[in-house]
């Protein structure tokens, strides 16, 4: 579905539902263009609706890109960038950019060359996660615009249903981790890395990141979804009050249940995408990337919210 007006209007915007679990493309929207109000508070129903919002054909800058991101809500920082900036500006040149709201996707080293590994997610396979679970206050969405991708594949994402997942969990799941939180580990991303800087855990005890429930309250919806943010291998995620063996137990039953392919639906990639999801309702997945083909976007991360578990009466009212 590519862009067939100049102008922005409510009368021009389509909602094209993807078919799927969740998800939907948008038609009739210019993102180099201005939004006005009326536009921007459809998008932002678009987006409560389908949770993943698809926009084809934009050719934007980045402070554009910024722009529409702050449409749903603001900007902010990425927490992988304090790691990049400790480790060394001019180390992680392209994994940085101008615009501290901007974190660059890619797969090219130092040199500029595409390369298997680097700082960041390199071209390996992302295994299902939530952006920056690993903050105290992580992103509600991310936004991520794609300049050069592999001309032969590669590199697709999956985007899967928390909502769903939530509400076809077993009872006996449901009942036990009702009241339950999980510290969520700081120490590598999503493709397993250690980060820069960071300190890998041995023990439980030597994880480092916040603590978040195993179900939030998404504040728009107001709807229960699961939130589990990424799995490692021991030790890394846990469960507070609940032993190693235990914990290690549930949370693997719980992820065998939320990535399941019914939940999910499946984007390949084009140059001039633009793609909105809602990590707090929603995980995603990469598959592995051809490490001798360049792959490049930019991702902006929509200012969240303080978490709201549905156990917490208070927070929920």
């Amino acid at each position: 579905m590519g862009k067939t007006v100049s102008e922005n209007t409510v009368e021009n915007l389509k909602v094209i539902p993807a078919g799927g679990p969740l998800g939907a493309e948008i038609g009739g929207i210019d993102f180099a263009q201005p939004v006005p109000n009326d536009v921007k508070d459809a998008l932002r129903q678009a987006w409560a609706d389908h949770s993943i919002l698809i926009f084809h054909d934009q050719d934007i800058t980045d402070a554009q890109l910024i722009d529409a991101s702050n449409i749903f809500g603001g900007v902010q920082v990425g927490g992988a960038r304090a790691y990049f900036m400790r480790d060394g500006a001019d180390k992680n040149e392209q994994l940085l950019s101008d615009h501290p709201e901007i974190t660059p996707i890619t797969n090219l080293g130092p040199d500029g060359e595409p390369v298997k590994a680097n700082a960041g997610l390199g071209s390996a396979e992302v295994v299902w996660h939530s952006d920056n679970s690993y903050v105290e206050v992580p992103p509600a969405g991310s936004m991520l615009y794609a300049l050069e991708l592999p001309t032969d594949g590669g590199g697709d994402t999956f985007f899967n249903s928390q909502y769903l997942a939530y509400e076809t969990l077993p009872d006996d799941l449901k009942e036990t981790i009702e009241g339950k939180y999980q510290v969520h580990d700081a120490s590598r991303n999503s493709a397993g890395v250690l980060r820069p800087t960071a300190k890998l855990p041995t023990t439980p005890e030597e994880v480092e990141g916040p603590t978040h429930p195993l179900v939030r309250i998404h504040p728009v919806t107001g709807k229960p979804a699961l939130y589990l943010g990424r799995r490692r291998v021991w030790p890394s995620n846990y469960i507070v009050g609940m032993s190693n063996e235990e914990s290690e137990a549930l949370l693997d039953r719980l992820w065998e249940h939320a990535t399941q392919e019914k939940f999910a639906i499946m984007h390949v990639w084009k140059a001039g995408d633009a793609v909105l999801w809602d990590n707090r309702c929603a995980m995603h997945y990469r598959s592995e990337v051809d490490a001798t083909q360049r792959r490049v976007l930019h991702r902006t991360q929509i200012k969240g919210e303080p978490m709201i578990a549905p156990w917490d009466k208070t927070a929920a009212a």
